[in-house]
């Protein structure tokens, strides 16, 4: 086989990027573009989709020659447009986006919540897709006359990109489950789950494998085009990608919030009562689908983000170095809930809150409880999965966070189980490139040159942690006030 190069488009929440993998191993970031974030009202996020869709072309036009490219996509967020013209109706509505609460509440209000949920696997919240397609249909202008003619599309960000990449309409089964309108165990559309949330399912992409030929692209100024052989959201490429295909692996990606997705096998996992998705991993041409729990903390980076923002610390570095005991040893707590609680709570009223303050704390005290906040936010997802299906001994971690020594040291003992970080900080472009590989029908693993750091357990007892972060998160229900 000669050396072949795989294009993986990694296209995420601030930006998009393009990195380049070949056979001998090595890889190269050509490219990578920011784009606007746009908040138009409070509680609202959107994006440019044609912006985006530019920085895609742009980033692969800077890639040269490849022999296949693959698309990794920020999943829940959703465009709708105009077949005939190529043009969204309005901004992209982003997986951020809480204008839709009221639409969720009143859908809990009438008793649809466990029936979406043994449907789509999913729970009834803003951050999934349904709920933002629904309200395209009742408040963006021309939506439903586009309709009436047969020229509207519906889709998460993916659908969108292809249409114009490869002139299809389509997706992959792993983005359509995090819609909430897939039925991820007959593997189609729900006509049911589109009724509830007023999507129409005339409207929704084609659904295929998470590899094959969906189409070709063609270089813009070049006569020459390049077979898309593969599509996932970002978080599953990443799972992918950390070589997490066998159940009972499992990985957390550190990002904006903590993502943490873990293998269950090829049967749809039970996890009614314990805030977890059962979810669809992906599904490969000839094989069964693989599905996995998912679970989601929203605030990681973004909470330490916020806190450089009022003035807590000027570099990252501050966040190291502590001298004392863990923070929660001495009393002091940090609920990261500053966009509520995610997983596996689900509760959009929680707020962000310090317990234990005292003019005794100090700022270095203050930053050393966030990240045990987030530790702590992440460990309770990790327990509550172990219970549906045990997780292994090793856990493979990525993102910003999994650089930081104490962030690991304090989340491995917490656990008890072994934290692994890959030096090769594009793991979700790895994960993208492979199955891009993989699409092409190169059924060998790719040669990857990742080294690895480990973090070991302490040996110390720390669930003692567990039963105050339990009463403290109890208070922070409620909270937040409505504007």
């Amino acid at each position: 086989m000669l050396n072949q190069r795989y294009a993986a488009i990694d296209q995420g929440t601030t930006g998009t990027r393009v990195v380049v993998f070949s056979e001998d191993g090595k890889h190269f970031s050509p490219a990578a573009v920011a784009h606007k974030q746009l908040t138009p009202n409070p509680g609202w996020v959107e994006h440019d989709a044609m912006e985006i869709l530019r920085n895609i072309r742009n980033c692969l036009n800077h890639c040269g020659v490849v022999d296949a490219i693959g698309l990794a996509h920020q999943g829940e967020s959703i465009v709708a447009w105009d077949a005939q013209t190529g043009l969204p109706l309005c901004n992209a509505i982003i997986w951020q986006d809480q204008r839709t609460e009221s639409v969720i509440q009143q859908l809990r209000a009438e008793g649809v919540e466990e029936f979406v949920r043994a449907r789509a696997g999913l729970p009834l919240d803003t951050y999934f897709s349904a709920s933002k397609m629904g309200w395209v249909m009742n408040n963006v202008a021309g939506a439903r006359e586009l309709l009436r003619r047969g020229s509207l599309r519906l889709g998460t960000m993916d659908a969108f990109f292809m249409f114009h990449l490869c002139g299809i309409h389509a997706t992959d089964f792993n983005s359509a489950s995090r819609t909430s309108l897939f039925n991820i165990h007959t593997l189609q559309w729900d006509e049911e789950l589109c009724r509830i949330f007023g999507v129409p399912i005339e409207a929704l992409p084609e659904v295929r494998h998470n590899t094959g030929h969906f189409g070709d692209v063609r270089s813009e100024g070049n006569t020459t085009t390049t077979p898309l052989t593969a599509c996932i959201v970002d978080q599953f490429a990443g799972t992918y990608g950390h070589g997490c295909i066998e159940p009972g692996q499992m990985k957390i990606t550190f990002g904006t919030g903590a993502f943490l997705q873990s293998i269950a096998g090829t049967d749809v996992p039970e996890a009614h009562g314990s805030g977890l998705l059962p979810t669809l991993c992906w599904k490969l041409p000839g094989e069964k689908p693989v599905y996995g729990l998912d679970g989601g903390v929203y605030n990681a980076a973004s909470a330490v983000n916020w806190a450089g923002k009022i003035g807590l610390f000027t570099e990252l570095e501050e966040f190291s170095d502590f001298p004392h005991e863990p923070a929660i040893a001495r009393g002091l707590a940090f609920v990261p809930a500053l966009s509520g609680l995610g997983c596996p709570h689900w509760d959009r009223s929680a707020a962000g809150l310090w317990a234990g303050l005292s003019l005794e704390t100090e700022r270095k005290d203050m930053l050393q409880s966030i990240l045990e906040g987030i530790a702590v936010r992440s460990a309770e997802v990790i327990n509550a999965m172990d219970k549906v299906r045990p997780i292994g001994d090793t856990i493979s971690v990525d993102g910003g966070l999994s650089s930081n020594r104490y962030f690991t040291q304090f989340l491995s003992t917490l656990i008890q189980k072994q934290i692994v970080s890959p030096s090769n900080r594009e793991i979700t472009a790895q994960g993208v490139a492979m199955l891009a590989r993989k699409g092409l029908g190169n059924e060998h693993p790719l040669k990857v040159r990742n080294q690895h750091s480990v973090t070991e357990p302490e040996n110390r007892d720390f669930s003692s942690y567990f039963e105050r972060y339990r009463e403290i998160i109890s208070r922070s229900r409620n909270l937040r006030c409505e504007k």
